[in-house]
């Protein structure tokens, strides 16, 4: 008789969840040399983790990996690769961090436990967002930038799980994805900011 207990069914969509984040856009993906922008992601409509409302405006001219996290997930420690980025690069590129509970409901929490969380446990200081959606119907206006190429002007690829990556421009082209396999400190990633 198969078990149906909750705690069971949580890891089986915690096992599920792996695996697809394993074999789903596995592989980064750079922006073709013919792609052209469409729309400016700049003008977007963001709030920070305290509520306030904001744009991306605020980075022109610098680098931007954005990132979709969470609190529970197995790749949650990557939030101390994130801080280390942040450190090492942040004269080149600004870390963002976009919580969502869109995968396998891994962030739970509202914004002041992801804000707390994050600061006591990996010492983040790099700019956090209020919680989004990041796929569906509800994606947040800037997912549909980041995945829509009739906005950023080539890729399609969404978020497969947490901790996917998209590296934007300093004029606010994206250039990059990378899928959450890929560390933040991999060279994949160091190579295309430096």
């Amino acid at each position: 008789m198969l078990n149906s207990s909750p705690r069971f069914m949580g890891f089986i969509t915690f096992l599920s969840g792996i695996v697809s984040g394993l074999f789903s856009c596995s592989q980064p993906v750079s922006k073709p040399a013919n792609a052209a922008m469409k729309t400016s992601i700049y003008e977007i409509k963001i709030k920070t983790i305290d509520g306030k409302e904001t744009t991306l405006a605020d980075y022109k001219g610098k680098k931007m990996l954005i990132v979709n996290v969470a609190s529970e997930c197995g790749y949650t420690p990557q939030y101390a690769d994130l801080q280390k980025l942040h450190e090492q690069y942040g004269d080149k590129v600004v870390v963002l961090g976009f919580p969502a509970n869109d995968f396998g409901a891994q962030e739970p929490g509202n914004n002041e436990q992801i804000k707390t969380f994050c600061s006591k446990n990996y010492g983040v200081s790099f700019p956090m967002f209020s919680k989004i959606t990041v796929k569906g119907k509800e994606m947040h206006p800037l997912y549909q930038w980041l995945t829509d190429p009739e906005k950023n002007g080539w890729n399609n690829q969404s978020p497969a799980w947490n901790f996917n990556k998209y590296l934007v421009d300093e004029n606010g082209n994206l250039t990059d994805y990378f899928p959450s396999k890929v560390k933040p400190l991999d060279e994949l990633i160091i190579s295309k900011i430096k």
